[in-house]
């Protein structure tokens, strides 16, 4: 490998072949402006609009605890960052090396995803997404195998999604496509129980005591695909006064971490209302849009119009989806070797209800997303359905 830079400000980090994963790594999680080549090889160098940086980012928890119960999903937490939006087709060599060779899997599996990149209206960006989820059983005192309860399972994961914004002139409706693709790992090595530990005991809570029972070590792997149905509202940050609309999605996921179909709608009312695709729990695609933030990145104080700018707004949402499953790691276990497991029911329905605001914070797009969602009973031996809370802070960089 010949030697690159990253460019960072005005900081030049010089990388040698040893230390190019390194460097790899850091300009992904800290947005730093991706590899520019030298100019002695006789090829053009990367513009701004043509690599990639970060814009914005979301840090979201999921608990049951927030409504008073410690058991199934009892716990999921993400960190998301969001690049600024691409216009036409993207240039995978102006990307770094992950982010590069994602973008070509994206080509390869689904080659018309870009093919008519070139809409005015049309722009993608990349979401990056670093998480944790775990399910317990609902009593946490036994130490035995209950066999006729959901096992202990843990799931630490990275997605790559691209997410892309298309609007067919003279068309009223607008859509987001999204591929995402996630790689992880199943069982001890996902910290689950060192997680929930730590947090129990901050809190002075019972520890779960039946963990060595939890699904064994094992890499999971996802691929996803989401589309999205709105209105079509222009490519400004806001949709300026009182104003209601809906967000109807259909969704594919394949692999040892979920296989299954969804079918969902959301419906929102309020003042202000983001100019994105909604809210939601943690799925693929779902921080789509930073909030506050329009189709080009502007800031308060130019001479963009309002509805360009990011502007105050809150507003209330609720949505309902229904889900095929195939299979749910944690609830058949293990895909690669036995283990506990239980009885999957194919169906399951979502509802939630939540309210969102957004402002201005030393000149940076805030916003705060408060939901409770529920779940019907995802397992036969299950004795009722399910519900956890949401909050969800977002800021613009």
């Amino acid at each position: 490998m010949s030697l690159r830079r990253c460019l960072p400000a005005s900081l030049f980090i010089w990388c040698s072949k040893d230390q190019t994963i390194l460097v790899l790594a850091l300009c992904v999680l800290f947005g730093l402006p991706p590899f520019a080549r030298a100019g002695g090889d006789g090829t053009e160098e990367c513009t701004a609009e043509k690599s990639l940086s970060f814009r914005g980012g979301t840090a979201r928890l999921e608990n049951d605890l927030f409504v008073g119960t410690d058991q199934n999903y009892t716990n999921g937490v993400a960190l998301t960052l969001i690049s600024h939006d691409i216009r036409g087709k993207p240039q995978p060599d102006c990307f770094p090396t992950p982010i590069r060779l994602h973008t070509q899997l994206i080509q390869l599996m689904n080659p018309g995803f870009w093919a008519d990149a070139h809409a005015p209206d049309d722009t993608q960006n990349l979401v990056v997404r670093f998480g944790q989820s775990m399910y317990t059983p609902e009593d946490h005192t036994r130490t035995d195998l209950i066999r006729d309860d959901r096992p202990y399972a843990g799931l630490l994961y990275m997605g790559l999604a691209w997410n892309r914004r298309t609007h067919e002139p003279g068309s009223n409706r607008e859509m987001l496509d999204t591929r995402e693709v996630t790689l992880g790992v199943i069982g001890p090595w996902s910290l689950g129980e060192e997680s929930q530990n730590l947090v129990h005991d901050a809190w002075g809570s019972d520890r779960f005591q039946g963990w060595q029972h939890q699904l064994d070590n094992e890499p999971a792997f996802q691929l996803a695909m989401d589309r999205k149905f709105r209105k079509f509202e222009g490519s400004g940050a806001i949709i300026p006064g009182f104003s209601a609309d809906t967000i109807r999605s259909l969704g594919l996921r394949f692999g040892n971490i979920e296989t299954s179909a969804t079918l969902g709608i959301e419906g929102r009312i309020g003042w202000n209302l983001p100019n994105d695709f909604g809210s939601y729990p943690l799925r693929p695609g779902a921080e789509n849009r930073p909030p506050s933030a329009a189709s080009i990145h502007r800031k308060p104080g130019n001479s963009a119009p309002v509805t360009s700018l990011p502007r105050t707004g809150v507003h209330v949402f609720g949505i309902l989806e229904a889900k095929a499953v195939a299979y749910d790691f944690s609830l058949d276990g293990n895909l690669f070797r036995s283990s506990h497991s239980v009885s999957r029911r194919p169906w399951v329905g979502l509802a939630a209800v939540g309210i969102s605001a957004q402002g201005i914070l030393a000149e940076r797009g805030v916003r705060l997303a408060v939901m409770r969602v529920y779940r019907t009973r995802e397992f036969e031996e299950q004795s009722t359905s399910h519900a956890y809370g949401s909050i969800a802070l977002s800021l613009e960089f």
